[in-house]
């Protein structure tokens, strides 16, 4: 088996081509990181699997999103993926806060119907830090439900403001009052990457994905801390289709990670969190 043979990737977007109408403010990361190809191109479930054939990449974590007033990608349109391929794409739920009763139930038929694995939501999108009281009984249906909550960290690529982003205080709070919730922080955690190492070392719910960087670019902190005492926290994600699948696993045979730690990064930890 090579190195990417058999890499779970943990933060991943449907490309639907409809990027540029309903997410205008991704539209500079696109064209920031050369992929502006997929902003108004939409990839099949065969055609996605092609790609992730292309890299290497054995299942590919796509995630449903909802921004306040509308969906971009609804749980329904990842289910026709999940079920096209149900070896290849693990589903990723998202709902609408706005309306919290009505949240909850959507993300108990996204598990028990659809199948999924999580629930992501990013908070830059519903400016609102993830301690806000909407974000509450969610995190106690994803208890109920044993499943992850992933959520961004970190700067906004996208044109919005970036202290929803924060690890803290607000990762650090809600790791605080539960406990037993697998939180997953995408996207490294920059400018605050040593602040989220930190939160990740202090909570055991806690992991980081990769997400949104490049390899190349993983700051020389995380890198250090995946190959020590982090080697079991740290997953491996792209944002796909912000970033190519290929390019991305071909950085990752750059890093020179020991056999042990690369297939904990590229594998083990995703299996366990997402309890794949």
């Amino acid at each position: 088996m090579t190195q990417a043979q058999g890499a779970i990737d943990a933060w991943a977007q449907l490309a639907a081509g409809r990027t540029r109408e309903l997410i205008p403010e991704a539209v500079r990361l696109f064209e920031k990181s050369g992929t502006t190809a997929l902003l108004d191109k939409g990839l099949s479930p065969e055609e996605t699997v092609a790609e992730m054939d292309r890299a290497g990449i054995h299942k590919l974590m796509v995630s449903a999103w909802c921004r306040p007033e509308r969906w971009v990608s609804t749980n329904d349109e990842v289910a026709e993926y999940t079920c096209a391929f149900p070896d290849r794409f693990v589903g990723v739920a998202a709902v609408d806060m706005s309306k919290p009763m009505a949240a909850l139930r959507e993300l108990d038929r996204a598990v028990n119907e659809l199948g999924f694995k999580a629930l992501r939501v990013v908070p830059w999108l519903w400016k609102l830090p993830p301690n806000h009281r909407l974000y509450y009984p969610l995190y106690a249906k994803c208890v109920e439900l044993d499943i992850p909550f992933c959520t961004q960290v970190g700067h906004t690529g996208p044109l919005m403001p970036s202290e929803t982003g924060r690890p803290v205080p607000y990762l650090d709070e809600v790791a605080l009052d539960f406990p037993e919730l697998r939180i997953v922080a995408g996207h490294i955690g920059h400018p605050w990457t040593e602040e989220m190492i930190g939160v990740a070392w202090k909570h055991d719910n806690i992991f980081i994905d990769t997400s949104a960087y490049l390899p190349r670019y993983y700051p020389q902190a995380l890198l250090q801390y995946m190959k020590t005492y982090g080697q079991d926290k740290v997953l491996f994600g792209s944002n796909f289709p912000q970033l190519s699948l290929s390019r991305c696993m071909e950085q990752v045979g750059e890093l020179g990670l020991p056999d042990e730690v690369r297939e904990k990064f590229l594998r083990a930890n995703a299996r366990r969190v997402f309890k794949l």
